[in-house]
């Protein structure tokens, strides 16, 4: 769609609502005591996982009229128990939406929601919302192909906010807590005036928007974030268990990382040894979180990215061989921070 189009309606948005003033004034605050604003108040959500469960009901509590699918049976069952309409398909999803977010494991399912039997795109190119929004974490191929698709559709019935459907990539980080709680980080990649249209409704589900710049390239931000996270975690884990070898407490170098150059998320917020913080996967033998097959799998789009522009990532790779290593000894369902106990062999705070 031709840029004049969404220009109109950013300047539209922004006298009619007012929001981005609004929002500076909220100070981005995740739990908006504004009402959803006109043009998106019913929200279709696919895809009931870890995640898209948190946010999908952070949504219902923002107000906004959620219905939701999900090939699980049992994720949906705990929607409707709670009132909460179910569709029994993407392209059912979107003839009750003005906007849809999809949050699916990989870009096999993003790709299969959109394109596939009785998907998003589906009926003939003529769709009822005027907004999607993907929050999977997929390589930016994908996301910039589906954009592309949604660029050849056209909307059912003209709204006085948009011309033609939009698309953006918009993949978070802050995992599970951080989806549970409306904390997210969202990294945008889109039209910067639907960014902005968009930003009432991704700030019930976070608190920090970063617009990322075209299509693809919120994607692009979440692969290279979570090499830079698989690759700190390693590091940390490394210095940790040598540490042990050499006689220090991992408690004590924790301490000592803190207050200095070494510090980060690994080491302050997740850190990897168990029994030297509470509430965190190690503490609970490397359950729930962020699995070790999910890192393994955004790793392999980073590097297959990475080939893609001719870049080599050396310490890239090499965090993918032993995320791989996790998974083949039977580690592909813990965090992704037991590398620590089961690759270095680490061992527990007494």
């Amino acid at each position: 769609m031709g840029g004049v189009g969404w220009r109109r309606l950013g300047s539209k948005l922004r006298q009619r609502w007012g929001w981005e003033s609004r929002l500076r004034a909220r100070g981005f605050s995740s739990a908006p005591a504004l009402p959803p604003p006109p043009h998106m108040e019913s929200v279709g959500f696919i895809g009931l996982g870890n995640m898209g469960a948190h946010m999908a009901r952070n949504l219902v509590r923002a107000g906004y009229r959620v219905s939701v699918h999900d090939i699980n049976e049992v994720a949906m069952k705990k929607f409707s128990d709670d009132g909460i309409p179910t569709k029994r398909s993407p392209l059912e999803v979107s003839e009750s939406s003005d906007v849809v977010i999809t949050m699916l494991p990989s870009s096999a399912h993003v790709l299969d929601v959109y394109s596939g039997r009785n998907g998003l795109l589906g009926n003939g190119g003529r769709l009822g919302p005027w907004l999607y929004i993907d929050s999977s974490t997929v390589d930016p191929h994908t996301s910039r192909k589906i954009s592309m698709d949604m660029s050849r559709c056209s909307l059912n019935e003209k709204k006085g906010y948009a011309e033609k459907p939009m698309m953006m990539d918009a993949p978070v980080s802050g995992g599970v807590p951080a989806a549970e709680a409306g904390t997210l980080t969202f990294m945008v990649g889109g039209l910067e005036e639907t960014y902005i249209a968009a930003k009432p409704l991704l700030l019930a589900m976070g608190k920090k928007l970063i617009y990322c710049g075209g299509a693809g390239n919120g994607s692009a931000a979440k692969l290279c974030n979570n090499m830079a996270m698989a690759i700190s975690m390693l590091g940390v884990s490394e210095a940790f268990a040598l540490g042990q070898n050499l006689g220090i407490k991992a408690s004590t170098l924790t301490d000592i990382f803190n207050c200095s150059s070494a510090r980060c998320w690994s080491s302050d917020t997740y850190n990897p040894v168990p029994g030297v913080m509470a509430g965190v996967p190690s503490s609970r033998n490397y359950d729930g979180g962020f699995t070790s097959k999910l890192m393994a799998k955004d790793l392999d789009l980073a590097m297959a990215s990475a080939s893609g522009v001719g870049f080599k990532c050396p310490m890239g790779s090499e965090a993918l061989e032993i995320y791989r290593k996790l998974c083949d000894e039977g580690c592909e369902f813990k965090d992704f921070s037991c590398a620590f106990g089961h690759f270095y062999t680490g061992k527990d705070e007494k």
